[in-house]
């Protein structure tokens, strides 16, 4: 038996979902999960190791309540949320068995023809593509918005933030009115560069450059190291807010092909630099990359590091999703393998802490001397009001309750979305759920266009994001990257119903 779910019968009234974040404990940053849930992933976790199996009988509901000793209504809870999760499957006068899950037939999305073709002449500009898709989602106002890549507001350490905030402004009555310091609050730096020596990077807090979230952080990172016409190696697909970047700062994009399993292809991106001898640096996102989801395999990170610094090559790493793997021990970076400064890091919190925020920083490695003056002549300084109320909470047991209950969250809204996509979308569609973060990459059969998806989903309400916008080429036209940053409710489950329906009708 386990002991850890043996909860007295008056646990049984724990906080419902619905409480508000004001009700929530303070010192946990977060609501707490309903018994039924905690007892449905005891379950789950079993049926994802293998213990439990598909054909197999659960626990009646009077051997949930004598096992774990919780009342009548829980174990009914806990069967009916596990099979609307599609766990469970309820068969009549026999009780509940595990089911196969729906996604278990989807397969894969497939791995790009060549890991090795570049196509040097691809770049052709992304401004026009990117701006109407924004200027039509803005537009649109979906009511269902899955095109971002931010959690809901509620899954945030609301209440936790807002006490922290008005912890800074009283004991600094003066915040919000004194000159702010050149490169950022001192104890904000200090607490960021504390939690990258936790993950193995040795950065000194005079070395933290606070930035506006990771795009500034990524902007100044390129005009630190390129200037107009030069080449930027970067993944394909990428982020589309990165190839607006380089094209806005008049620098070209060359899309190194990306396994969407195994990250950046290093064999590739080596070719490429000895072929062309003008890349000046390469941008990635090693760890649950935006919009593949996937984590480069720790071998492939060691290469790539050390082609890097062979070739002189400035690797410019983007970290907005690390600490949103799944599991309690992060993936590494690239940059706790640095160690010539070749290394620039790039962080934003926008993902992890609360996007309203828009908080960021950086490293520059060998190149900081000249970030700071970039930094300095671009924006100036951040404000400190955020910085303090960051580091108040950062600092703080509750911080890392705050990420590991968002992992849970978030591990299952993307298990749940898989099974609906699973269940709605048109035969043919594939799907690599990722090991973290809050977005999937799903290829569609061939024939569906993502924009034309795009522009009728809109119309209905739902939004998403196609994936002709991360790529300058046109490879990525049949793909979408959907967010699963928000509870799983019967109104998203419906919003992915439209979205398979859409798909069925267009793949006619």
């Amino acid at each position: 038996m386990d002991t850890s779910l043996l909860i007295p019968a008056p646990a049984d009234t724990l906080p419902s979902p619905a409480m508000t974040p004001a009700a929530a404990d303070p010192d946990a940053g977060a609501i707490r999960m309903p018994l039924y849930r905690k007892l449905a992933e005891h379950y789950q976790g079993a049926i994802q190791d293998g213990t439990l199996v598909a054909g197999d009988r659960m626990p009646s509901v009077r051997d949930l309540m004598r096992q774990h000793q919780v009342s009548l209504s829980t174990a009914l809870q806990t069967l009916r949320h596990m099979e609307e999760g599609g766990w469970l499957e309820a068969r009549p006068r026999s009780g509940y068995f595990v089911r196969q899950p729906r996604r278990s037939a989807i397969r894969p999305v497939q791995e790009p023809k060549s890991l090795m073709a570049i196509d040097p002449a691809q770049y052709a500009g992304i401004h026009e593509k990117v701006s109407k898709y924004i200027a039509q989602r803005q537009k649109g106002a979906p009511r269902i918005d899955l095109s971002g890549m931010t959690c809901a507001p509620e899954l945030y350490a609301v209440d936790t933030l807002k006490q922290a905030a008005m912890r800074a402004l009283r004991d600094r009555p003066e915040l919000l009115t004194s000159a702010m310091p050149h490169n950022g609050n001192q104890v904000f730096r200090q607490v960021v560069a504390r939690r990258a020596l936790n993950a193995g990077m040795r950065i000194d807090a005079d070395e933290v450059v606070v930035t506006h979230g990771c795009i500034e952080a990524l902007n100044l990172a390129l005009r630190a190291v390129a200037g107009p016409g030069d080449t930027i190696a970067v993944e394909s697909p990428t982020y589309f807010g990165l190839l607006q970047a380089l094209e806005n700062l008049g620098m070209r994009a060359l899309e190194i092909p990306t396994s969407p399993h195994t990250g950046i292809s290093v064999e590739a991106l080596e070719l490429a630099v000895r072929t062309y001898g003008n890349i000046k640096a390469v941008v990635v996102v090693p760890n649950l990359q935006n919009p593949l989801g996937c984590i480069m395999p720790e071998a492939n990170k060691d290469k790539l590091v050390r082609l890097c610094e062979e070739l002189r090559l400035p690797l410019i790493e983007d970290d907005a999703y690390t600490e949103l793997a799944d599991g309690n021990v992060a993936p590494s970076t690239l940059k706790s393998r640095d160690r010539s400064g070749n290394v620039i890091y790039c962080v934003s919190l926008n993902k992890v802490l609360a996007p309203g925020m828009r908080l960021g920083w950086m490293n520059g490695g060998r190149w900081h001397e000249r970030v700071m003056m970039l930094k300095f002549t671009h924006t100036r300084a951040n404000e400190e009001w955020t910085q303090i109320t960051a580091a108040d909470f950062m600092a703080s047991p509750g911080y890392d309750r705050h990420l590991r209950r968002l992992r849970g969250l978030l591990k299952e809204q993307r298990e749940r979305m898989a099974e609906s996509i699973a269940a709605y979308f048109p035969e043919g569609t594939r799907l690599t759920v990722p090991n973290g973060g809050v977005g999937m990459w799903v290829e569609l059969p061939q024939q569906v266009c993502s924009q034309r998806l795009f522009e009728q989903a809109l119309a209905e309400g739902v939004g998403v994001s196609p994936g002709a916008i991360f790529s300058n080429s046109n490879r990525y036209g049949h793909f979408l990257r959907i967010c699963c940053g928000h509870p799983f409710t019967r109104e998203l489950d419906q919003a992915l119903r439209q979205l398979g329906r859409i798909g069925h009708s267009l793949a006619a």
